[in-house]
């Protein structure tokens, strides 16, 4: 089955492949080659028995991408859309547009998974952090310079 609700929303598309791919291996139980460019149905292995991740190897060469056709296991690493494009004979003023546009993306979903992350407490309890606390407890900041500090509060960080 080659990308089963591609022609749709994002989340409409996703959610019709994801249900038509639990379907095939739970009830049908039927062996099925499922393509896919929803990273997000990858986890499905660990939700469901039945259910692997394969992917086709391929090597990048200058602009270009080289498929090698070696099944191996797991999900693939990254998506070669703009290389393919190339190939299928898309001008080169829209791969390098598309290509921007590929950056700000990446760019802006960094900038939201590092704001969804979640901090570290300000406050470990002694038995999570032994050695910091031993540290922090050693030092009279009223004895440190501002050098000294900074040093010993990258020092803190690193035992962290």
């Amino acid at each position: 089955m080659d990308e089963i609700g591609r022609g749709t929303s994002t989340f409409d598309g996703l959610s019709l492949a994801w249900a038509s791919a639990v379907e095939l291996a739970t009830r049908l139980r039927a062996f099925t080659l499922f393509a896919t460019h929803y990273f997000e149905l990858t986890t499905l292995p660990d939700e469901y028995a039945g259910i692997a991740n394969v992917h086709l190897t391929a090597a990048e060469h200058g602009d270009g991408v080289v498929f090698l056709h070696a099944v191996r296991e797991g999900p693939a690493s990254q998506s070669y859309g703009l290389q393919v494009a190339r190939l299928a004979g898309v001008p080169p003023r829209v791969i390098e547009r598309a290509r921007g546009r590929l950056r700000e993306l990446e760019q802006a979903a960094a900038r939201h998974a590092d704001a969804l992350t979640p901090q570290l407490p300000l406050f470990a309890t002694p038995s999570e952090q032994p050695a910091a606390i031993e540290a922090l407890a050693a030092l009279d900041p009223d004895a440190l310079t501002p050098r000294e500090a900074l040093e010993a509060l990258y020092r803190l960080k690193g035992l962290l």
